[in-house]
């Protein structure tokens, strides 16, 4: 397949045939291609999933890191093959088992990580928020390994996600959606 066109809405037929040499996500039917990460981005990756997978060992949720597909279908799409929005999140957490199928998740996550680069900025803070916004994400963490930052987002009683608790690399962090998880950033950064 070419180049994504600009003027163009793509779906999840069109996703499921690109060329798996080259990853993309889609946002609202437009194509993001995707880099390879970094390797800092791959390290501080690894620490935030080993803390979640040792924590729901034995749990009924469970922890998926990227390469991972997020289905996100609006009520108008009846067909699978019709949805606009299909990420790759660095990590999520899902408890509701329906949502898990072979090809990944359907519906939001309970919790989102993204990992940001100066080039993937625009897009995790803005366009990816927008989206787990609106789709229900309860909790959505935005990390920012190059500044040792962690800005975590709590969808609110109105569905909107409020300001963000900001962290710094010298905080414990208290996931919201469970009771006793507390991250020590000290162990990430």
């Amino acid at each position: 397949m070419p180049l994504p066109k600009e003027d163009r809405i793509y779906t999840y037929s069109d996703y499921i045939n690109w060329p798996e040499n080259q990853r993309i996500e889609l946002i609202n039917g437009r194509v993001y291609l995707m880099t390879s990460p970094s390797r800092i981005h791959q390290k501080t990756l690894g620490k935030i999933f080993y803390q979640f997978a040792n924590y729901l060992k034995d749990k009924s949720c469970e922890v998926y890191m990227a390469p991972f597909d997020v289905r996100f279908p609006d009520k108008n799409e009846e067909n699978e093959k019709d949805i606009k929005n299909v990420v790759q999140p660095d990590m999520i957490v899902v408890c509701d088992e329906a949502k898990l199928d072979e090809k990944g998740c359907k519906g939001a996550p309970d919790l989102v990580v993204e990992i940001v680069s100066p080039s993937t900025a625009q897009k995790d803070k803005l366009h990816k928020f927008n989206l787990y916004e609106k789709h229900g994400v309860k909790e959505y963490w935005i990390v920012e390994p190059e500044n040792k930052i962690l800005n975590v987002f709590t969808l609110q009683e109105n569905k909107r996600y409020g300001r963000p608790d900001i962290y710094s690399q010298d905080d414990k962090v208290k996931v919201s959606i469970f009771e006793d998880l507390m991250i020590d950033l000290k162990d990430i950064f």
